[in-house]
């Protein structure tokens, strides 16, 4: 959601700052800021809308400390007051702040009936005020001091005239990481704000805080100074912009054959699955009585695709749970289930309590993320990555078939070591080799123009409807969701089979169906949902295998896919057509396809 940057070193950081702002645009904001110490005070500028804004004001604040701040709303509207940074009341300390203070009302109360002048309705100016309060004369101490009256989350950074030279991070629930330079040191809330200046990176952990100066960093936790492993960050997270394609989202979808294969690499050998990071013997394996999937949105359709793998290939009991909602039931868990968080940001609030939630009674955890060094990957200490790279877009499009294809790899690896044979394991891990290259042969075809054919009937639809039965089932509520995010357009899905008893009702000739028909077990009685559909006056667009001419005959639009050689791989094609299909939409409609209303890449708030 929200994103952070700060710097301090030997520079001018009002560039480093926009350019690192301008990195975290895809995780969703809707104002800008930055303040710089120019030598004799903290000189601040902020803006409405895009980072674009800010940039043209044409800053030119000199100064070699500084920090900046995308804001995605929550308390308080869209205005220049409730952008960050926040400051004091002398305006000699600078906040910036991700997460949520919850008790801000009553320390703005108390704050208030001292005499304090508040100018913003955000919960974040409690912190510039409260350090003001408790600075006496060591900016580290304050914050000591403060923090055991907030509740809540953060991920702080303080900018102060004081020691001009230093920046402060502190951390509870909201990602930081210091990045380490050259006579420079960085902070952000994500890497990609930080991964052109330098490889070398430190997570903070929740209860961190850390003082930063350009030679130097230290960080403390709980009164003791202590040392944290650093990493390094990977050249494929350096944003390289979206080359010949006009959008990041069409960027991604692109990339998918890319992606996979770098999901697949040294993971199958001789059509079997090695898989490192989940750290369970065959025999523990073996022991294994359920799978719990924990995710949110895109995550939780890859979840639900994954759950027939499991079922069929590990024959293990299985459930994808929405986190939101999984952190606040009581389950019955045992030390025989083993629970995947999967995220792609890693950062998922909702995700990451969820799998602290069954971890504390006793379940395996294991971590399915994009980012490594995340903070669900630390909390699970066990992990799959999906090596999707960076996904710049909102939209989720590259990260979903990696982690469905991640996923798999799981429950082959699983069934191996319960049931599955051989041949069957040979016949799976064939078909998900050649998934990449059939994506991408795809991606150059036709059939590009049936997908544009197809947007043109479902711009100018109120609503629409996607249907689908087996593994297609959570593939239509991707399409929905992908449809609803950036084209705005209300979009439902259900499993075909659901379609008499209740949406069947909304079906009208100004209604299109999308229908996702691969030739499976489940092909025929879908195939008798379209005809309920058309027999209603629906316009029905279908997804389908080639030389499948009976259901392409029923479709007013025919988007035609290879065969994938196994039912379970279907869904990493099946899916690529309706992440075009939005974006097409999208575009006719002149949507902000990248950065769609009200939506954050990375939800790190409740």
């Amino acid at each position: 959601m929200c994103g952070i940057i700060g710097y301090v070193g030997k520079k001018q950081s009002s560039s480093i700052l926009l350019e690192g702002l301008r990195r975290l645009e895809y995780r969703g904001y809707d104002s800008a800021g930055i303040a710089i110490f120019d030598g004799t005070k903290l000189v601040s500028s902020k803006s409405l809308g895009q980072v674009k804004n800010l940039v043209d004001k044409d800053i030119a604040i000199q100064g070699t400390m500084g920090i900046g701040h995308t804001r995605w709303a929550t308390h308080g509207g869209v205005t220049l007051l409730n952008t960050h940074p926040h400051f004091d009341s002398t305006e000699e300390i600078a906040v910036v702040h991700n997460g949520i203070i919850e008790n801000y009302s009553s320390l703005r109360s108390a704050l208030e009936a001292e005499g304090v002048v508040f100018t913003s309705e955000t919960d974040t100016e409690v912190i510039p005020h409260l350090l003001r309060k408790h600075y006496a004369g060591d900016m580290f101490a304050a914050l000591l001091a403060i923090i055991p009256l907030l509740q809540g989350t953060y991920g702080i950074v303080i900018a102060n005239t004081y020691n001009p030279n230093q920046l402060i991070a502190a951390r509870l629930g909201s990602p930081l990481v210091i990045g380490v330079g050259t006579n420079e040191n960085f902070v952000a809330s994500d890497t990609s704000a930080i991964a052109q200046h330098t490889k070398n990176v430190v997570y903070l952990e929740d209860g961190d805080i850390a003082i930063l100066t350009a030679n130097s960093y230290e960080i403390h936790n709980s009164g003791t100074l202590v040392k944290r492993k650093g990493k390094k960050v990977s050249d494929e997270w350096i944003d390289t912009g979206t080359g010949e394609f006009a959008h990041y989202m069409l960027k991604e979808i692109h990339e998918q054959p890319q992606s996979l294969r770098r999901c697949f690499a040294g993971r199958i050998k001789l059509n079997k699955v090695k898989l490192g990071g989940i750290n369970l013997t065959p025999k523990e394996v073996s022991k294994l009585e359920h799978v719990g999937i924990v995710s949110c949105g895109t995550s939780y359709h890859a979840g639900l695709v994954s759950t027939f793998a499991f079922e069929d290939l590990a024959c293990l009991r299985t459930t994808a749970h929405v986190a939101s909602e999984l952190r606040y039931r009581n389950p019955i868990v045992s030390n025989n289930d083993i629970y995947f968080g999967v995220s792609q940001s890693g950062e998922t609030a909702d995700t990451l309590h969820a799998m602290k939630h069954v971890k504390n009674r006793g379940a395996h955890i294991v971590g399915v993320v994009n980012v490594v060094g995340s903070t669900i990957a630390r909390e699970c200490g066990h992990g799959v990555y999906i090596h999707s790279g960076p996904e710049m877009s909102v939209a989720s499009t590259k990260a979903f078939t990696s982690q469905v294809a991640a996923l798999l790899l799981i429950a082959i690896s699983f069934g191996s070591s319960r049931h599955l044979s051989d041949t069957e394991c040979e016949r799976i891990t064939s078909a998900l080799k050649n998934t990449p290259d059939l994506i991408e042969n795809w991606l150059k075809g036709k059939q590009l123009d049936n997908v544009k054919a197809a947007a043109k009937i479902i711009a100018k639809a109120k609503q629409t409807i996607f249907i689908g039965r087996g593994v297609s089932a959570p593939v239509a509520m991707e399409g929905a969701l992908k449809l609803k995010e950036i084209s705005y357009i209300p979009s439902l899905a259900y499993p075909a089979g659901e379609m008499k008893h209740g949406p069947i009702a909304l079906i009208d000739s100004e209604t299109p169906v999308i229908a996702i028909v691969p030739r499976d077990s489940w092909r025929d009685k879908t195939i008798s949902n379209i005809i309920e559909a058309k027999a209603r006056g629906a316009r029905v667009i279908v997804i389908h295998n080639e030389w499948d001419n009976q259901v392409k005959e029923l479709g007013d639009v025919s988007i035609e896919l290879p065969m994938t050689g196994h039912y379970l791989v279907s869904p990493l094609l099946t899916v690529v057509p309706l992440q075009l299909l939005a974006y097409e939409t999208a575009l006719l409609l002149d949507r902000n396809i990248d950065r769609p209303r009200n939506l954050a890449k990375s939800v790190t708030v409740e």
